[in-house]
């Protein structure tokens, strides 16, 4: 499991669901969460936690250009590459701390992905959670 020590910037809530905005090592993330402040104590802004999202939820683009919907960016150089028969384990190096991602070695082929190649790790909101 992926994690960064983060501060909550920003809750804009409708219902029973927020968006979470949340500032990490000078980069900011977003979060979706089935809370609202009034549900949930740890939901408010100036609060350090912790977001988490799994390997397997990181995926890795090079050289990218145009508009995506994905607002959770970590760009990174890439630290090791570890190819296996059908998953590849990319490790990131992002301001000093590793991130891991786990994708199937034939985008990692087709990427051509090596170390030292400067990447941009991908989370997609919903795929956040927040420790608190």
């Amino acid at each position: 499991m992926n994690r960064l020590k983060a501060e909550i910037t920003a809750i804009e809530s409708g219902g029973h669901i927020s968006l979470v905005e949340l500032r990490a090592h000078g980069d900011r993330f977003s979060c979706v969460v089935i809370e609202t402040p009034q549900t949930a104590a740890y939901l408010r802004i100036g609060r350090e936690v912790e977001i988490l999202f799994k390997e397997t939820e990181v995926s890795i683009a090079k050289d990218l250009s145009g508009e995506i919907s994905l607002r959770n960016r970590i760009p990174a150089m890439i630290k090791q590459v570890d190819k296996g028969a059908v998953l590849a384990r990319i490790v990131l190096d992002y301001r000093g701390l590793e991130i891991v991602s786990i994708i199937t070695t034939r985008s990692a082929n087709r990427l051509n992905l090596r170390p030292g190649d400067r990447v941009i790790g991908l989370v997609k909101a919903n795929e956040v959670s927040i420790l608190a």
